[in-house]
């Protein structure tokens, strides 16, 4: 599960930020619904749900994007541009994209993370040369790459010195073939500037298992979804007769029914091309009439498509206990549907694995103290400095500003006491447009 993510000099986001799922002190809202994990002997509580909000181009994405791009670099190895767009997040591909606009060629793109998988505690910290923004030809090079687990440090690489630490922390993890001594000498001789440590020398000399358990978690467990309008999911169960031309999925299609599909039942057709699989409306016909197979999208509403698409997704990730994070989740579905998916996180009897969920949105209906914490709402706005980010609990209960579990958070939010709100006036344009159309008529 995720507890921290930093960033810093990634796009609109040129200070330091942490955005985390660490339930904040003193806040006692929604206690039952705080996921527990054991790693070493000590319980490390996690939230279930964080909802982003903020106006548009405020910086909400660029959090997604950030945690987009870093799993991508882990999962890589290296920091290099990719030779084909394979995302809808540019900034994945070429990473020229990612200094703020503003920052110097001497300034570091910063990357942080800490989770739990397999009973440990693993952080992961990076800094990266990346040049200024759109500096293509920059000579890139990896600056600092620590790893921490149990909160003892693994090893530290600064730019080209690696420096082994308290190994013992993961002794019946390694491979028994080196002195810390011998290690250091041998990947100090060795390393490349663009590729990662992790990846290279510590997974050949050091520890396969423990490269193969942080390469897992950040395949299979952190999953993100940037642009989620883009994305297509598969069916939830496997296929068990293939001499069919097309296969009902019960668990889709309950799910489907309870969203309110206007076929009779959602079918997919079986393939064995994966992305050429789309949902299909199977549609029963009265008077005992052969009944019609067509592509959902021609018969169902964009939301209902929308929701096919998405909800495999919050299926599986309830399953393996993962965390999902989703750009827009909720556009074009009702929040209705929305609010039932956050319940079903936030229940401890269904989210028996401590899954997560995180999206952001423009949809006040969710600040309701009877579905989110204080500490699940999160904000993000733009200032002098560039974006950022905070929490409802960072206010705290006393004074002024102080926020109270018994408020109206929605209302409280179009007054603009929680700030990361714009009051928005086109009249100006309109009336300039009138403007230009007399100024026109008189030329006439």
């Amino acid at each position: 599960m995720l507890l921290e993510f930093k960033i810093k000099n990634f796009k609109s986001f040129k200070e330091e930020t942490s955005f985390k799922m660490i339930p904040a002190p003193k806040i006692k809202d929604l206690e039952y619904s705080l996921i527990n994990k054991k790693v070493k002997g000590n319980i490390i509580k996690a939230l279930p749900v964080a909802v982003i909000y903020g106006p548009n181009a405020s910086g909400k994405t660029n959090i997604i994007s950030a945690m987009d791009v870093f799993r991508s670099i882990i999962l890589k190895g290296n920091i290099k541009n990719n030779e084909a767009y394979t995302t809808p997040n540019t900034a994945v591909d070429r990473l020229e994209l990612i200094p703020n606009i503003e920052s110097k060629e001497n300034e570091t793109v910063d990357f942080y993370i800490k989770f739990t998988t397999k009973k440990l505690l693993i952080e992961i910290d990076l800094k990266i040369g990346l040049g200024k923004f759109l500096q293509e030809e920059y000579s890139r090079s990896i600056l600092n790459e620590k790893l921490k687990i149990n909160n003892q440090e693994i090893y530290n690489r600064n730019s080209n010195i690696v420096e082994i630490g308290k190994i013992n922390e993961i002794s019946k993890y390694l491979i028994k073939c080196f002195s810390k001594d011998v290690l250091e000498k041998i990947s100090n001789v060795n390393l490349d500037k663009q590729e990662l440590f992790l990846n290279g020398i510590f997974k050949t000399l050091c520890s396969k298992e423990i490269y193969e358990i942080i390469n897992n978690w950040f395949e299979n467990d952190f999953k993100i979804v940037y642009r989620s309008d883009k994305i297509q999911s598969f069916p939830i169960s496997d296929v068990k007769d293939k001499s069919k031309k097309y296969f009902v999925d019960k668990m889709l299609d309950l799910a489907g029914k309870d969203f309110g599909i206007t076929s009779t039942n959602i079918a997919y057709p079986i393939k064995e091309d994966k992305n050429d699989i789309e949902p299909l409306s199977l549609i029963k016909l009265e008077n005992g009439k052969a009944g019609a197979v067509i592509p959902a999208t021609i018969f169902e509403s964009f939301g209902t498509i929308r929701f096919l698409n998405i909800f495999p997704m919050i299926v599986s990730t309830i399953k393996n206990g993962a965390t999902l994070v989703m750009d827009e989740m909720d556009a074009s579905i009702h929040p209705m549907a929305i609010m039932n998916i956050i319940n079903i996180f936030n229940n401890d009897e269904i989210n028996k694995n401590g899954a997560q969920l995180i999206f952001n949105t423009h949809n006040p209906i969710f600040l309701n103290n009877n579905l989110l914490r204080r500490d699940e709402i999160k904000f993000v706005e733009k200032n002098e400095k560039g974006s950022v980010h905070y929490s409802l609990s960072d206010f705290g209960t006393s004074g002024k500003a102080g926020v109270r579990n018994t408020e109206d958070y929605m209302k409280n939010y179009f007054i603009s006491k929680y700030g990361a709100i714009e009051n928005i006036d086109f009249s100006n344009v309109f009336e300039e447009l009138e403007k230009e159309e007399n100024k026109d008529e008189e030329d006439l």
